[in-house]
């Protein structure tokens, strides 16, 4: 998924921006639909899913028959995409159980089929501020595939048992036929919760996510509240606008990581599996380079405070908290998908940021490898070897959705690129104030500049001295245009 979202609404789609947007689609070589062959497979297989091998053979078609489970989706307003709906319930004896229902892509997906080799050369699905180039076609990601209400649909049922204090107990999955009868957005589950409307199963959403927040503070993880971005347009210009996550988003996330790290578990146990890998970050450069940052910002950062207790008191809502959530995801680099076969578990195996093992499984819809490690944990729950087309494609995995990773980002930054540009357009000559947060190596008079406001972060470049790093000064916009010039300053 994105790190920093950006979205293009309304009015601001028009040119130059949509233009420059639409150019930049076709500069990435970003595909612009399906082939008819992928078409083809797809709504073939939209019509008639495989029937699964393996455990859970509970109807004559292999899956158990958990239609009668009231599950609900939480979801941005809109979304079609549909990867997860879930039940919330208490335990007789005490603590919560928790059934997770994740999209069963590959009963839909023929391994070696051209879905399956269009998947892999996508990777992952791409966000663009003005809509998303998706990693399967509509008919399964949001039709057949997809967790839709009022559908009977096939998935991956997690059940997640946890104790009274939110610690996970007990892990089963296995395939079934699933039911949604609610499709809920952030804003309508929030207002539920918060007015005591919601029934139970989405009231425990705020009890269980409370005490998972508790849990991932006990064991040293942290989750970053990043807010979106919203493109609006004002004043004959551009405005860009962030908007702040809500209590019930990051609940719903803390759901998602509990079934990762579940799902890690299973495949440690099993010896076989793919881990979602992150080193600890070095605090002598990117943290030393945030700390820059928060100060560029104006956000109070005591020596004595860690940086995971400074992110959890930060509310996302002050825009230039929000401006400093998104340059913590600099931690996240060096993030890796890690394959082990044989029992022997990578070095190191934690994934630095949730303080644990942990894998992706939750989005098999938007990414390639969740469809894989789904299928591995089915194989780690029944006893059984994974399955031959899981095994043979493990090894080239990580470098799939590695290059997939790389295509995205791309795509992220030049988006912001463009965004930023847009923004900038009419105040080419004006001076600003901001905060030198880095100098390139072997150029010190090179390097970028954080503005408090509006919140860019560009390219600075010095005709003549040494850019002074740290320090605040004023600089001077010397060209922005969408599409054709990234903005740049200069010291004023």
């Amino acid at each position: 998924m994105p790190r920093r979202q950006v979205h293009v609404t309304g009015a601001a789609e028009a040119a130059p921006l949509r233009a420059a947007l639409g150019a930049l689609r076709t500069a990435l070589d970003v595909p612009s639909g399906f082939p008819p062959d992928v078409l083809a497979e797809a709504e073939a297989a939209a019509r008639a899913p495989h029937p699964p091998a393996g455990p859970s053979a509970h109807r004559s078609d292999g899956r158990a028959d958990a239609t009668a489970l009231p599950l609900f989706t939480v979801d941005p307003p809109g979304s079609t995409d549909l990867d997860q709906a879930m039940h919330l319930e208490r335990r007789p004896g005490g603590g919560y159980r928790v059934h997770y229902a994740i999209a069963d892509v590959a009963a839909f997906v023929t391994p070696g089929g051209a879905v399956d080799a269009e998947a892999h050369r996508r990777a992952q699905t791409l966000y663009f501020p003005d809509g998303r180039v998706p990693l399967h076609p509509p008919v399964l990601s949001e039709g057949a595939a997809s967790l839709l209400p009022d559908r009977t649909v096939p998935a991956l049922l997690w059940r997640l048992d946890l104790d009274a204090h939110g610690r996970h107990v007990a892990t089963d999955v296995r395939r079934a036929l699933v039911r949604s009868r609610a499709r809920l957005d952030y804003a309508t589950a929030q207002r539920r919760i918060d007015d005591g409307t919601a029934e139970e199963p989405l009231a425990l959403l705020r009890e269980i996510g409370r005490l998972r927040e508790e849990q991932e503070v006990a064991r040293g993880g942290v989750s970053l509240p990043l807010p979106d971005q919203e493109v609006t347009e004002a004043d004959g210009g551009y405005r860009l606008e962030y908007r702040p996550p809500r209590p019930a988003d990051a609940w719903n996330a803390q759901i998602s990581l509990l079934t990762g790290m579940a799902a890690a578990d299973l495949m440690a146990a099993a010896g076989t599996g793919v881990l979602r890998t992150l080193p600890a970050p070095s605090t002598d450069g990117a943290v030393a380079r945030l700390r820059r940052s928060a100060e560029a910002l104006g956000v109070p950062w005591p020596h004595h405070v860690s940086y995971a207790a400074l992110v959890r008191g930060l509310d996302p809502a002050e825009p230039r908290n929000a401006a400093f959530l998104q340059d913590c995801t600099s931690l996240l680099r060096g993030a890796a998908y890690t394959v082990f076969t044989d029992g022997r578990l990578p070095v190191p195996a934690v994934h630095a940021a949730v303080a644990d093992e942990y894998t992706h499984c939750t989005a098999p819809l938007r990414r390639l490898v969740d469809r894989y490690a789904g299928e591995l944990c089915l194989a780690a729950a029944a006893g059984q070897d994974p399955p031959e087309w899981v095994a043979a494609a493990l090894p080239e995995l990580p470098d799939r959705m590695a290059e997939g990773a790389r295509r995205a980002n791309r795509v992220e930054r030049e988006s912001v690129d463009v965004v930023e540009a847009a923004l900038l357009m009419d105040r080419v000559g004006e001076v600003f104030t901001g905060t030198v947060v880095d100098v390139r190596d072997g150029d010190p008079r090179t390097g970028t500049v954080h503005l408090r406001s509006p919140a860019v972060v560009a390219r600075l470049e010095s005709p003549d001295a040494a850019l002074p790093l740290g320090e605040r000064i004023a600089v001077r916009l010397t060209r922005a245009y969408p599409g054709r010039e990234k903005a740049l300053f200069v010291p004023a």
